[in-house]
Order: structure tokens, then sequence, then C-alpha cells
């Protein structure tokens, strides 16, 4: 691919030279701040197939997020916020903006939406907060839940120090989001946490479950691919993390493990999707990272396996970064296994590039591709 390596150089050094300066900086004082931040994105798919075996073109683009909030502390008790976020209305899950397809494809319609709006209040180890904020659960990857998606919802969380750590537990209610201005359905979860700290090794264990109610009367929802808008999901996930020091950096191994336990029925002649997939429900992930991106200079090395099969997430509410499967605003992550490395190095705390390679195939079908992107981060 000799034509789309150099697109996509050319898109790497626009976003290099776009990059805001270090010293950039907005309002803020004891109660009320200004924050935002910037990513600019050159990404290029190639040796792509869909479900049918049919080529995919191979794509070059460039990619825009554009983030911008308040807060409003007026004590150590309560919290407001609101933040604006770019992107495709119809999309819950990417906040990106293509501002430059090298193979002229069309670049979606560009919106402006509040992603978070919420009150929150603290005390005695109790926090809780009503409005829309992202899910207040601990995860250490976007395999069962992105981190652009937010959701408007209600959630307490209670964290006390237990032995050499912290026990944490959490719990919400919340309306999964259809693109930015609607939601369908119900979301019940709650999940238990302990990160302690044995010898200089910090852990964390972390188990919940995730019971979606769907809406199949509602006309909102039809936007979501895989027929999510008619089909309950029940899942429990479990994760595991050791992270240690060698040589003076972080090395941190992590596992995932999720199961849908819905009783699907391969005979349903209304949810046939569900009927042809009912026993694919399982999931898992493993990670490795060393490095990290906290301080000037700092690096990370990462790698990543994934093997999520089809109803084992409610894809819609998933990671969109693995694969180009779906529609302009909505992505199907599941139903995949592959790999993800990464490299990132930070210009200081708030300016950082990562680097991401992901090669993965589907599961069942013969759907494939492979994705590079650089994203260069800065927060202000």
């Amino acid at each position: 691919m000799p034509h789309a390596a150099g697109r996509f150089l050319v898109a790497a050094v626009i976003g290099v030279s776009a990059v805001a300066p270090a010293n950039a900086q907005l309002f803020k004082n004891e109660t009320f701040s200004l924050y935002g931040d910037v990513r600019l994105r050159a990404e290029t798919d190639w040796d792509s197939q869909t479900a049918g075996g049919v080529a995919r073109e191979d794509r070059t683009r460039m990619r825009v997020r554009l983030r911008v909030g308040f807060l409003f502390d007026p004590n150590e008790h309560w919290r407001v916020e609101a933040r604006v976020r770019g992107g495709q209305e119809g999309s819950q899950q990417s906040p990106h903006i293509t501002i430059l397809d090298f193979d002229d494809n069309d670049t979606g319609d560009t919106a402006f939406n509040f992603d978070r709006w919420y009150v929150r209040g603290k005390a005695g180890g109790f926090e809780a907060w009503a409005g829309r904020n992202d899910l207040p659960f601990w995860k250490q990857d976007e395999l069962l839940f992105d981190d652009d998606v937010t959701m408007p919802g209600v959630a307490l969380r209670w964290e006390a120090k237990a032995g050499s750590g912290k026990l944490s537990l959490a719990g919400g209610y919340f309306s999964p989001p259809v693109g930015m201005t609607f939601t369908s359905g119900n979301l019940a979860a709650g999940q238990i946490a302990y990160l302690p700290e044995v010898g200089g090794v910090k852990l964390a264990f972390a188990a919940g479950a995730y019971l979606f109610d769907a809406d199949p009367l509602d006309l909102d929802n039809l936007g979501l691919l895989d027929t999510n808008a008619f089909r309950d999901y029940s899942i429990v996930a479990a994760s595991l993390q050791v992270r240690f020091s060698a040589g003076d950096r972080p090395l941190v191994f992590g596992a995932d493990g999720m199961h849908n336990t819905e009783d699907y029925d391969p005979n349903d002649l209304v949810d046939t999707f569900a009927a042809a997939n009912h026993d694919q429900t399982d999931g898992y992930v493993l990670l490795l990272t060393y490095g990290g991106l906290g301080e000037s200079n700092d690096w990370l090395l990462g790698y990543y396996y994934a093997h999520i099969e089809t109803l084992a997430v409610n894809n819609s509410y998933a990671q969109d970064d693995w694969v180009r499967w779906g529609s302009a605003t909505q992505t199907r992550s599941s139903n995949m296994e592959g790999h993800e490395f990464r490299f990132g190095w930070a210009f200081d705390p708030k300016m950082n590039v990562m680097a991401r390679l992901y090669v993965a195939d589907a599961i069942t079908t013969v759907e494939d591709g492979n994705r590079f992107r650089i994203d260069f981060n800065y927060r202000f």
C-alpha cells in the first residue's frame, strides 16, 4: 500500500504541525474552571473485507476531536459540570469529525452536543450524581464500554479503606444513548472493586453486572446495529490487574472476562440475529503495558489481545477503535478477535502522541481489517 502510506505520512505531518502550544490554558479560580482537550488523528485502513467477502476500499483520513467544558465546585461536597463535544449527532461512540478524506469519501455532518451535564455530591465516602456523565465503574480498557459513551441517569458510589487498599461499590440506573440526542431502554448496573497494595505490587480486582433492558417499541433506537434495539443483555464481567515497578517504570498485566447470561432462543423467528448467534456470548481481553505518559518525555509500550464474541457485549456501547465495521455513525465492535500494539510519547503532562496498530478478524465470518492511527492529544 505505498500510495496509502504516503497519504498517511502527509496526514501525520499535518497533525504534528497543528498541535496546540504547550503554554495554552483556559480560565481557573478556586471554584470555577474552564477546560478542554483537542485530538488530531491521522488514520488509515487497509486489506479489509466485509462479512460477505467483498473487499472494502482502503481509506486514509484526518480527523479531529474537540471537547470544552466547565467545572463549578462551590465547596468540597458539590460539583456541577457540563461539557460539549464535537462529532456526528448520530454517533454515541465517536466524538471525532473527519476534516479531510484522501479518498474523497463523505466526511459526514458536524455537530456539537453536551456529553456531560450533571450535579454531584460527596460526603463521608459516598458520591452520587444525577445527569449525564461517564459510567462510575473501574475499568482498564474499552472493550466492554467505550470511554466516549456517556449516559444520562443516576449513580451512587461508596469507597472506603480496607486492609492495604480501597474497596468500592458503585451502581446506577441509566438510559443508553442512541446518538447524542436520543436515548432508548434502560441499563441497571453495579460493580464491586478492590485495589490493594502488597509488597510494592498494586493489584486491582473488579466484578460487575450490566443489565440492558431494550425498548423494542421505541422508534428512536432504530439506528442501532445488529438489532440491538430489540434485545436485552445481562452481562457479568470481571477484571484483574497487577502493577509493579520494573526499571523505574510501571509494568502492568491485566485480564478481563465477560459473559452474557441471556438465554437466547436458537429458534427465535423474530430476533433471527440472536438466534443465529445464541451461543456467541463470551469474551476476554489480555493486556500488557510498560511505561506511562504522566510526565515529560515519558513513553509507553502496550499490547492487547481481545476475543469478543457477537453477543458477549452490547456493541452499540463498546469501543469503536479496533475495526471499521458498521456504518458512518455506528460501530459493530463484537464478533472479533485480534491484536492492538501501541506506542506513546509524552511531550509534557498535557501533550502526548499515541500510535496504534490494530489487526482484527471476525470470529464467525470472513470479515477482517487492519488499521493504523496516530493521535496527537492536548489537554488545556
